[in-house]
């Protein structure tokens, strides 16, 4: 839908932003062999692959797919094993195609700046090919293109042979840069129309489904607040005497010591029965202990 769309292009647009700035500020080719192919790769491919992980974790898909008995995908909800397998397929698909706004973006931005890649091949450019005859070993070869991506280090002799694979590099680079972004673009084009053929829903009534499914989600996450405010409240309450908020409150309660260690400290989500659990140490309390303890009466005009 159209907030897809609107969330994609706001990704792509920061990962633009977020590449021009860590370029700007962190990268500077070392110029040496060996090290030139491990870093241009490493600006490259990690922030790329951090890119994809943060895309997967903050997708909520991801986190109905991997937490177990509470996935919609369990057995009693789908019991034809065939028809779990797709689903699970169409849902990792899904996942990783919004995970991939980003690294894709990134990788396609710094091979169209071509800096990156640059300082990567230097090293492996075959300088014959620009009249340059170097009557040196290959290990001496190799560490005079290392330097190409550093001008100051170039002797003059080989400045113009420099600028030449410079030119050469940064034209590779672009090329494969835009051609990401042209199999991007097809693939994702292609993968809308095969979604849109195997459909059992028509245009309209897709439009219906899709707009269904977002005011559920909106709806559910208001009720979720609101239930969970009002049911904390109660516990609250059973602790200090009063309701938060309230404007005309005659009595407060004193917490014991007992109570006040029973409720601090750290604590995993715990199961009481098969089907229910105790979200906090506090609710827990509440659950367990009877109404009593200290009460002490508060003015109502101070």
């Amino acid at each position: 839908g159209k907030e897809v769309v609107v969330a994609n292009a706001i990704i792509a647009i920061l990962t633009i932003g977020g590449q021009q700035l860590f370029s700007f500020f962190t990268f500077s080719c070392p110029c040496h062999v060996g090290q030139n192919l491990i870093y241009g790769l490493a600006f490259l491919g990690v922030p790329a692959l951090i890119l994809l992980v943060v895309g997967y974790a903050l997708n909520n898909q991801t986190w109905r797919l991997v937490t177990g008995k509470s996935s919609p995908l369990r057995e009693e909800a789908i019991p034809n094993r065939l028809l779990r397998c797709k689903l699970i397929c169409f849902v990792l698909c899904s996942i990783t195609g919004r995970a991939l706004v980003a690294p894709v973006t990134w990788l396609a931005v710094t091979l169209i700046n071509g800096s990156y890649y640059v300082c990567a091949v230097s090293e492996y450019v075959p300088v014959h090919y620009y009249g340059v005859n170097l009557n040196v070993t290959a290990s001496e070869r190799r560490r005079t293109l290392a330097a190409f991506p550093c001008s100051q280090l170039v002797p003059l002799e080989l400045t113009r042979a420099r600028d030449e694979v410079i030119l050469l590099l940064r034209y590779q680079s672009q090329v494969a840069g835009w051609l990401l972004i042209a199999v991007v673009v097809i693939t994702v084009f292609l993968s809308y129309c095969l979604a849109s053929c195997f459909s059992p829903l028509s245009f309209l009534h897709f439009r219906y489904w899709s707009s269904y499914v977002h005011n559920e989600q909106e709806l559910f996450d208001e009720a979720t607040e609101q239930h969970s405010r009002l049911y904390a409240m109660q516990h609250v309450r059973k602790f200090f005497g009063f309701v938060p908020g309230s404007e005309n409150v005659k009595e407060i309660r004193i917490p014991s010591l007992k109570e006040w260690q029973a409720i601090s400290g750290l604590a995993f989500l715990k199961q009481v029965d098969e089907e229910h659990y105790d979200y906090s140490l506090l609710h827990d309390w509440a659950l367990k202990e009877s109404v009593n303890g200290k009460y002490l009466k508060t003015d109502e005009d101070p």
